[in-house]
């Protein structure tokens, strides 16, 4: 089968041995698989995969076809379509991965978008619901508000019932943001003036925490889940103390096979409905075929996607 491969600093398709399921795994056939930051980062050699996987395979997401299940008692069976997270290896034409560990795609999603769902999706919940426990009438502040996982994040509190303030490079994006269900958008300048928020969700880089704790409301929670333009910062935490902020910290890449498939049954019990009927949406910014992984990788590497970009295999 054909795969994405990262080796000295580019991406290249390679022929590999096609997967074989194990009793409790699916084979699935790849339909389609977003591109996040920790599959660039890989590819140019500074996030190393989990324990397990290759660290030339790429690729965190998928949708695809199941083709072989591992035993008949499994609750997934071959021409289902499903989708999931993984640790690695997803940017090729079949993967593996524990039937428990996946979810149903709607039959009114198409499969060839499919793939730009799992990966946004749970990472914004566990950051919102888990992390931050987000509650109705709460305010929120996205940063990032227009990339994969922003945009997942503004529709989910939108759902969720809270008042979801994006972050925005200017003022031209503002209507890609309210048509996710923002109430309002702000410039990084004007996020300090536009407090206090309940719930601050950190995207783009750790230097931006002083302005988030200035802005907190008391009680306030910070959740880091992003640091694509810088991880180290200075703080001053009398100022998080004396609100009695609460800031935390959440990856889900390395995270068990047992802690993703729980964490899939919330992704299907919260947002599979709304993903089914609409309410919640697939922003996909381009797609591009697997034979140009290198040419897809590029184009995530620049500014100004509104979504994801995706991988088809057809």
């Amino acid at each position: 089968m054909r795969a994405l491969i990262a080796r000295n600093g580019s991406v290249i398709v390679e022929e590999v041995a096609t997967p074989q399921p194990a009793r409790n795994e699916l084979l699935i056939k790849v339909t389609s698989a977003g591109i996040n930051a920790a599959d660039l980062l890989q590819a140019r050699g500074h996030y190393p995969p989990p324990a397990g996987f290759d660290p030339e395979r790429l690729g965190l997401e998928f949708a695809g076809e199941v083709i072989e299940a591992g035993s008949s008692e499994l609750s997934f069976q071959p021409g289902q379509f499903v989708m999931g997270v993984t640790g690695g290896g997803a940017h090729a034409e079949f993967l593996t991965a524990p039937a428990s560990a996946c979810i149903p795609v709607p039959a009114s999603i198409d499969p060839m978008t499919a793939g730009g769902f799992p990966e946004a999706a749970f990472t914004a919940l566990d950051a919102l619901i888990i992390q931050a426990n987000l509650s109705i009438g709460d305010r929120l502040l996205v940063h990032g508000a227009l990339g994969g996982v922003g945009t997942a994040a503004v529709q989910l509190g939108a759902l969720l019932g809270a008042e979801v303030v994006a972050v925005v490079r200017n003022h031209e994006q503002d209507t890609r943001a309210l048509s996710l269900g923002a109430r309002n958008s702000v410039t990084p300048d004007e996020i300090s003036s536009s407090g206090p928020y309940d719930v601050i969700l950190e995207l783009v880089s750790g230097e931006n925490l002083a302005t988030n704790m200035n802005a907190l409301a008391t009680n306030g929670r910070i959740v880091v889940i992003g640091v694509g333009s810088g991880a180290k910062t200075q703080i001053d935490l009398r100022l998080l103390m004396g609100k009695r902020g609460t800031l935390r910290a959440s990856t889900l890449r390395a995270r068990s096979w047992e802690e993703k498939a729980l964490l899939a049954s919330r992704v299907e019990h919260h947002l599979l409905s709304h993903l089914a009927t609409g309410a919640y949406r697939i922003l996909v910014e381009e797609q591009f075929n697997l034979a140009d992984g290198a040419e897809a990788y590029d184009r995530f590497s620049k500014p100004g996607k509104f979504g994801k970009i995706i991988l088809t295999t057809e």
